[in-house]
């Protein structure tokens, strides 16, 4: 990190339709209703915390399980509460310019955008947006780097003190906090996590990061997912460390219509095993989400067997359909 920089750890609370999924606003599914964040130093020290409610303009009664989980009254948010608007720009204000944000998981972010393109705020963030997922990071450190667990978890684990309650903004952003600072950044400050709300807009645009033994590369979008699916840039197979052309050893397959898998060598830099997912933009694009790792044979061989096991599937499919058919 640079000097002067800091990490704003914050967490949200929102709220949903009462009713039901069936009678949610579709641009505005989750309304924001509890912003909290921390400011930390390079050193992690906490030299600021931000607390704020924000009045409701879709959803002005509480769904229940929101109710019981912040043990918070509608009245007690419109009392205290402002509008999104104001609470925003008071939000990113104290911010400052030179910041980092880090959340856990990354719905947090995902929905604070949404909230903003709902009431016309202007995109104010960089492009692309890295951020820390401090959850993502807590299993780098202290677990394999695959396993995903609750805040709430995390803070047992590391047997930290549970003075206050969770699924409260403020609260969790404080704990989200403590996380952060036992997390060696040495080890793991390189990676960061990439927020896709807006995907890349044009080719020149396209995100390529390079993790050391793995790429991410996040395309631009398709009017559809059949032609993010089918684009030269997204099924080519270059290494990513000597962006030579690899051999194909299994061609690129998909398992369902969102996942793609294949395996190839470099002549220099040995196996490397590829993942395409393909995803839907809040704004209806479809773009591809890669990453090429390198390898050895137990990888090699897990990509073999998943191949196996998708020709046995569409086998069975196929016979189970020809059986229909004859019936």
């Amino acid at each position: 990190m640079v000097m002067n920089m800091y990490y704003i750890v914050f967490d949200l609370e929102w709220n949903q339709s009462p009713e039901g999924k069936d009678f949610s606003k579709v641009d505005l599914p989750f309304e924001i209703i509890q912003i909290g964040a921390v400011k930390l130093n390079e050193k992690f020290e906490t030299i600021s915390q931000f607390n704020r409610f924000v009045k409701p303009t879709v959803y002005h009664t509480l769904h229940k399980k929101v109710g019981e989980l912040l043990n918070v009254t509608i009245e007690d948010i419109i009392d205290k509460g402002g509008s999104f608007v104001d609470i925003f720009k008071e939000f990113i204000q104290w911010c400052g310019n030179s910041c980092v944000f880090c959340t856990w998981g990354n719905m947090d972010l995902t929905e604070l955008q949404r909230n903003m393109k709902f009431y016309n705020i202007d995109y104010q963030f960089d492009k692309p947006l890295l951020f820390y997922d401090v959850q993502k990071l807590y299993s780098l450190c202290f677990q394999d780097g695959k396993q995903r667990i609750t805040l709430q978890h995390a803070i047992e684990q590391l047997e930290l003190p549970q003075i206050e309650g969770y699924h409260s903004a403020d609260n969790d952003a404080r704990y989200t906090a403590q996380v952060l600072s036992l997390i060696d950044m040495q080890k793991v400050g390189t990676f960061y996590s990439v927020d896709t709300f807006y995907p890349p807009i044009t080719r020149k645009d396209e995100i390529h990061l390079d993790f050391g033994l793995y790429e991410k590369y996040i395309s631009k979008g398709f009017a559809s997912r059949e032609i993010a699916a089918s684009d030269r840039e997204v099924r080519s197979c270059k290494c990513f460390r000597c962006k030579k052309p690899a051999k194909r050893i299994i061609k690129w397959f998909s398992t369902n219509n969102k996942a793609y898998y294949g395996l190839f060598q470099c002549e220099e830099h040995g196996l490397i095993k590829g993942r395409i997912r393909i995803k839907c933009s809040d704004g209806g694009q479809y773009y591809a989400i890669k990453i090429m790792k390198l390898t050895d044979e137990t990888g090699a061989q897990y990509i073999k067997n998943k191949q196996n096991k998708e020709r046995e599937h569409r086998k069975m499919v196929k016979l189970k359909a020809a059986k229909e058919q004859k019936q």
